[in-house]
């Protein structure tokens, strides 16, 4: 039973970053991509909810093997997370404007990705933080007067193989600057670095754990 002799724990709202229950959203993430191909009822989440900011990412394995970006999207500011994943999930598989919408054909050579986000904090200059712990976002001032912004995963600059001058040049660039970068740019740079939980589930593994389970 749930009491213990000291009576029971209020839930705490940091089980949705346990790594089962981020795997149970990533499964989720494939019931709301097939729901749609197939215009069937979604299932209720079997996840605990809760307030993150987070982001959905498909990757697809190409011809090589390699996992390729399928899409990414998400939000920095948090939202209720059982709302969020069936946003998300969506949102990267159909609306990323960098990709065409994901087909049901490819849905078996995908893996999902969630990742909450938590910890956000000013980092002191362009490379105060530590590849492979921390995502990134940076605001700057362009040409008259727009901010441009962008943000990397904790997970990209590692991926990508890049120093931590490449990433930050990499990120201008997604911010939409077209112009040269230079230490000065760098420098006029703010920059947030905050951390992420994250746990992937590709298709094989998806229909794997969910034979086990039915449908109401």
């Amino acid at each position: 039973s749930m009491r213990s002799g000291r009576g029971s724990e209020p839930k705490r709202e940091q089980d949705a970053t346990d790594k089962d229950q981020l795997e149970e959203q990533c499964r989720y993430c494939f019931d709301v991509i097939l729901s749609h191909f197939f215009r069937t009822a979604l299932p209720s989440p079997r996840f605990p909810g809760g307030h993150f900011p987070l982001f959905v990412t498909w990757n697809k394995v190409d011809s090589r093997g390699n996992l390729v970006l399928r899409g990414c999207i998400g939000n920095l500011s948090g939202i209720d997370l059982h709302q969020g994943i069936v946003k998300y999930a969506n949102a990267s598989a159909f609306d990323d404007r960098r990709f065409s919408p994901v087909s049901l054909q490819e849905v078996r050579a995908l893996e999902c990705s969630v990742t909450l986000l938590h910890n956000f904090e000013k980092a002191e200059h362009y490379l105060d933080w530590t590849i492979g712990r921390h995502g990134l976002i940076i605001e700057f001032e362009a040409l008259r007067g727009s901010v441009l912004s962008a943000t990397f995963l904790p997970s990209v600059c590692e991926e990508q193989g890049w120093s931590q001058q490449e990433c930050i040049d990499s990120l201008i660039r997604k911010a939409g600057f077209k112009g040269s970068i230079d230490s000065g740019l760098r420098s006029s740079l703010s920059v947030t670095r905050y951390q992420g939980c994250k746990a992937s589930v590709d298709y094989a593994r998806y229909r794997r754990d969910r034979v086990h389970t039915i449908n109401p």
